[in-house]
């Protein structure tokens, strides 16, 4: 069988190293000339929006996916019109709009923090009056790894961040949400089946930094993960899923506020290659070409670190016992996601030492 999938990143490349042993071949669209899972597959080098070649990589595959949810509308419903796209378009839709995200979770009676849409300047003061300081501003689409957003403390942050993020030639398109002082924050990672079969990897606690993810560990038996569970699923049934989803939560209070939702597989989930029994990416092949789905029991004690701008030497890694290497074949640069390492071991504190050692590495690194 023949995979499509949108888009050429590091997700598409870890899918393509799954799927090689499930007997799976790999066509990638994307616009990028050096796209870094093009060497795992037929590249056809094109725009999202370029029907001919859209055309031609409907022709060449069996079904399609996505590896990042900004792909256009117009763009999925076209493939989705030739051959079976999964996730379905839908799905697609919410998780580009940080609006529509939180309209589904209230639809849904999952907790959020107060928001509010703003288009103009005169909207965002009455949303500062109605959802309060500290707030955090945000555009509802295309923000990822902190980009697209500012922090409101006071009243005298209000005019820089509309000068930042807001429009001068029609209605913006942003979201006003409360900053919520939360104690932690998690992941949890669902895949479901074409028929409706459900599995859940153990929630993941996430440590960010300048908005950028830096460290995720799975934690088995977390008194959260029943929730967290419940209301991934309340998403995923409701779009009628098919594939890997991640849902971000705050935990504040005891409880969790939904944060977003990513429809495909996910950062925070990397760890599984090494640390589960079947990875995300082996769960997504599985679920949207019909297979079972395998088991996401943890295979024991892991965590998985992000290389950022710089990886550390691979020598100084591999000294490490444990430490799984990962490059994603990009050039380095300043805050961009250039590999990962997971780690494992036996024991708590065997982890907690080789973690240890492995950051100091990833800060030497990154200077």
């Amino acid at each position: 069988m023949k995979i499509g999938i949108l888009g050429a990143g590091q997700l598409g490349r870890m899918l393509a190293l799954a799927g090689y042993p499930l007997d799976l071949d790999f066509v990638f669209l994307d616009p990028a000339p050096e796209a870094c899972a093009a060497p795992l597959g037929d590249h056809i080098y094109a725009g999202y929006d370029d029907e001919n070649a859209l055309a031609e990589f409907c022709r060449q595959i069996d079904l399609a996916t996505y590896e990042f949810e900004n792909v256009p509308a117009g763009t999925a419903e076209f493939v989705a019109g030739r051959v079976p796209l999964l996730p379905a378009p839908v799905a697609l839709s919410v998780g580009q709009d940080r609006l529509s995200e939180k309209q589904l979770f209230d639809q849904l009676g999952i907790p959020v923090p107060r928001y509010m849409p703003v288009a103009t300047r005169e909207a965002l003061a009455v949303a500062v009056r109605n959802v309060g300081l500290p707030a955090v501003l945000k555009t509802r689409r295309l923000g990822y790894d902190g980009k697209g957003q500012a922090v409101l403390r006071t009243e005298a942050d209000v005019d820089g961040a509309w000068q930042r993020l807001g429009s001068s030639d029609g209605p913006a398109k942003l979201i006003l949400e409360a900053f919520v002082p939360f104690d932690r924050e998690l992941s949890c990672l669902v895949v479901r089946g074409r028929s409706g079969e459900l599995a859940f990897y153990p929630v993941v606690e996430n440590q960010h930094r300048d908005g950028i993810l830096r460290v995720a560990t799975p934690r088995a038996n977390d008194p959260l993960q029943a929730q967290a569970e419940d209301y991934a699923r309340r998403v995923v049934e409701h779009v009628d899923y098919t594939g890997v989803l991640a849902f971000e939560f705050f935990v504040a209070n005891g409880g969790l506020l939904a944060n977003e939702i990513a429809p495909r597989v996910h950062n925070s989930g990397h760890w599984t290659i090494e640390g589960a029994e079947c990875s995300q990416f082996e769960n997504h092949l599985r679920a949207i070409v019909g297979l079972p789905l395998g088991s996401t029991a943890l295979r024991g004690p892991s965590v998985m670190v992000n290389f950022i701008g710089q990886p550390p030497a691979d020598a100084d890694l591999a000294a490490i016992p444990g430490v799984h290497i990962h490059h994603y074949g990009k050039t380095p640069k300043p805050q961009r996601k250039v590999g990962h390492a997971t780690v494992t071991a036996a024991s708590d504190a065997d982890l907690a030492d080789r973690l240890r050692r492995l950051q100091e590495l990833v800060r030497a690194a990154e200077g």
